[in-house]
């Protein structure tokens, strides 16, 4: 199973204001049409964190984009290709700006 759409600060403003006006976390699933455990969440890092804001994630940024640049064309050859017919085509095309 996939997973769903983020909510909107507005949703989640909504859920904050019923938790403030003392809405049980299962009033508060079933008058917006949103999972318990989605409810429980905002309210918990609403308390942990201040803010309902999507924090950053950890890890190594992609090399790709979401474009799917990478670093070159696919060329493709017959036979076997000499270093020097390589680098030709390497000169011949400019590679995307990941260096700068």
């Amino acid at each position: 199973m996939g997973r769903c759409q983020e909510l909107g600060e507005f949703k989640h403003g909504t859920v904050l204001g019923c938790h403030l006006c003392y809405k049980s976390i299962h009033e508060i699933s079933l008058l917006l049409n949103i999972p318990r455990s989605t409810v429980s969440g905002i309210i918990t890092r609403w308390k942990q964190l201040g803010t309902t804001a999507t924090q950053p994630q950890s890890g190594r940024p992609r090399k790709m984009t979401e474009q799917g640049v990478g670093l070159g064309p696919l060329v493709q050859v017959k036979g076997t290709l000499k270093v020097s017919a390589y680098q030709g085509i390497l000169d011949n095309f400019i590679l995307p700006t990941l260096w700068k």
